[in-house]
């Protein structure tokens, strides 16, 4: 009899084990938290937005076998996306996407089909703040640039009196005082053609060695983006001509006679060539700083819109030079609408200075 009670309290007590002996022990199955988690998404039955189907596709994406619930809601969510989203130009967002390498070439594929149509730049956010953000950033490169741009230009210019006056001078008392006419001539007569030289210089280097060359374009495609500060990628050939000029003007300024004058007037021309690029094309065309009467002047004006028909790569890059631009549009049968544009640009102008105060 007591035998047959101890083993009854057995059963029914299980001191500190913290479960029940295997007889009575229940079968339980618990779900995991995946399973629950799906369970009460799918009773609840959110609004789902687009971001989060996104989320959720690249998330059952990941897995070898997603539920059918999800492969569902995120064809919904793709298909909404798709039938909602205007065609429009590619937004250009902040400083952060243009330096962003994943999305480097997404965006320059982006930039140069926008743009070859009419020559319409992409339009940049239309957020009040980012847009006061960005107008704030812009005034301080064009002081930065402004800056730079004037005290190499002086530095520069003042360099070039100096020498050309000591060079004369030296050379003159080396000569017993003769004013060397000869020698000046050439200097200035290849003063004009170095900077005519480099105009066509410019013209077959843009196109071949700065967009078909690929070790270029990965410099000058800098100055075909949205620039993110005062200075980009592309500035460094200016400082590649540089180069060749000082050399020339250094050989030319310890070399009398004839063929010194030739190599020192080559150099000034090639200088003069790149002080008045800069002040153009960086300050009248792409308004990097301001530059002053010298946009009033009628032909640069011609030559500033026939280098936005270039970055709109509308005559496949023509024209590739600049102060002879409007030449080459002509020469490809443009033109007509650079006429056309001036004229708009002039009546745009006209219109401003009549309402002014």
């Amino acid at each position: 009899m007591v035998t047959a009670m101890l083993k009854q309290a057995r059963l029914m007590y299980v001191p500190f084990s913290g479960r029940l002996p295997l007889v009575a022990q229940p079968q339980v199955h618990v779900a995991p938290r995946c399973v629950l988690r799906t369970a009460r998404q799918t009773q609840r039955r959110p609004a789902i937005t687009v971001a989060a189907a996104r989320d959720t596709s690249a998330s059952a994406a990941a897995t070898q076998a997603p539920s059918a619930e999800i492969r569902h809601l995120a064809s919904e969510a793709t298909h909404s996306q798709h039938a909602a989203a205007p065609p429009a130009l590619p937004v250009v967002p902040s400083a952060s996407v243009a330096g962003d390498d994943t999305n480097a070439a997404s965006l320059e594929k982006a930039l140069r089909k926008s743009s070859s149509a009419d020559g319409v730049r992409p339009r940049l956010s239309r957020d009040p703040a980012s847009r006061a953000k960005r107008a704030v950033a812009r005034r301080r490169e064009q002081w930065i640039y402004k800056v730079s741009a004037i005290a190499a230009s002086l530095g520069v210019t003042s360099l070039a009196v100096v020498a050309v006056y000591y060079r004369f001078a030296w050379h003159m008392d080396s000569s017993g005082g003769d004013f060397p006419w000869v020698e000046a001539a050439a200097t200035l007569a290849l003063t004009i053609g170095g900077a005519v030289g480099m105009e066509l210089w410019a013209q077959y280097a843009h196109k071949a060695l700065w967009h078909d060359f690929e070790p270029g374009w990965k410099l000058h495609k800098s100055h075909h983006v949205p620039r993110t500060g005062p200075f980009e990628d592309n500035d460094v050939f200016a400082i590649i001509n540089a180069v060749p000029a000082m050399g020339l003007c250094a050989f030319g300024f310890l070399t009398p006679g004839v063929f010194g004058g030739l190599c020192f007037g080559t150099g000034l021309g090639i200088t003069l060539f790149g002080i008045s690029y800069m002040f153009i094309h960086d300050g009248l065309v792409h308004k990097r700083f301001p530059v002053g009467p010298i946009a009033e002047v009628p032909y640069l004006k011609r030559v500033a819109i026939a280098h936005t028909l270039h970055h709109s790569e509308k005559y496949d890059g023509v024209p590739w030079g600049l102060f002879l631009g409007p030449a080459e549009l002509e020469a490809v049968g443009g033109g007509p609408e650079l006429d056309k544009m001036c004229a708009a640009a002039s009546a745009i102008a006209k219109n401003s200075g009549n309402n002014r105060p």
